[in-house]
């Protein structure tokens, strides 16, 4: 691992460039559908990579997060009303893409009594309506609600995730609102309710974690009966963001996912630039 007290430079391993060029065509798509992305509001680093083969995924529910997680770079706030056409206007764009994967995420609704899990059904069956691509959907806590969990898998998507995103030990320094042992619970409860369902976390790396911490959370998600398991390395959208601690070596990496096979994840994504919804559809 490399301190940042002893560099503030990017190891060389860090030195993906973003094309804008890539991106013009998906982001006119995306402006004239009304529609926003979390590559674009995340200030993905894969975004140019992604955008060029025609993938993106989609961020309902507004632009505006009721949480406050420091690590993010979505704008947060009070939250616009629901638009009840984004379903079709993001079911339009992934029949104008093409797409036979599709990855639909949103900000955290914590002002709706569902959570936002109606809008969530609602998109993922109004793409199985228009077109045969593979939904992934990664949703927030809902607060652990039951109802909320149960409204997104009555829905069938293909894969339901959930990120943990770190170690029990950072949630109050990094994700305020959130809550460790619900959001296993989240996927815990997915599993039981829809087993033939595959379920999906991640978790970032490079916050101040340590290798113990990590194996431990590998362990956790394994027990819910967790599939599938992305670990990348975590880059601050701004120095108002909480800092990275360190640069974990691509070795290190490797290290975690032979072990999350070990233990029995189906399929595992572990890498500097990996994010929970990179290459998706290599899970299935």
């Amino acid at each position: 691992m490399i301190n940042l007290s002893d560099s503030r430079k990017k190891p060389a391993w860090l030195n993906k460039k973003i094309n804008l060029k890539d991106c013009q065509k998906l982001h006119g798509l995306f402006k004239d559908l009304e529609l926003n992305t979390i590559c674009r509001e995340a200030m993905c680093p894969n975004i140019s990579e992604c955008f060029s083969c025609g993938v993106a995924t989609f961020l309902i529910l507004g632009n505006t997060c009721t949480r406050k997680c420091k690590f993010c770079n979505v704008k947060k706030g009070m939250p616009q009303e629901i638009d009840q056409t984004e379903p079709s206007r993001v079911a339009q764009a992934v029949k104008k893409l093409g797409l036979k994967h599709v990855v639909v995420t949103s900000v955290t609704r914590d002002d709706l009594t569902d959570g936002g899990a109606g809008v969530f059904a609602q998109t993922i069956q109004t793409i199985h309506k228009l077109e045969s691509a593979a939904v992934e959907v990664l949703v927030p806590d809902f607060k652990g609600e039951l109802a909320s969990i149960e409204t997104v898998l009555k829905a069938k998507p293909e894969i339901f995730a959930h990120n943990l995103e770190t170690v029990p030990r950072l949630y109050e320094d990094v994700r305020k609102g959130a809550d460790y042992q619900r959001s296993l619970d989240v996927l815990r409860i997915a599993k039981q309710i829809a087993p033939e369902i595959y379920t999906k976390s991640g978790i970032m790396l490079g916050i101040g974690e340590t290798e113990e911490e990590v194996i431990a959370v590998l362990a956790d998600l394994r027990e819910t009966g967790c599939d599938f398991l992305s670990i990348g390395q975590y880059l601050a959208p701004s120095h108002s963001h909480f800092p990275v601690k360190e640069f974990i070596k691509p070795e290190q990496f490797k290290i975690y996912q032979d072990k999350a096979y070990e233990i029995g994840f189906w399929h595992v994504e572990s890498g500097p630039y990996v994010r929970s919804s990179y290459m998706a559809s290599r899970y299935i």
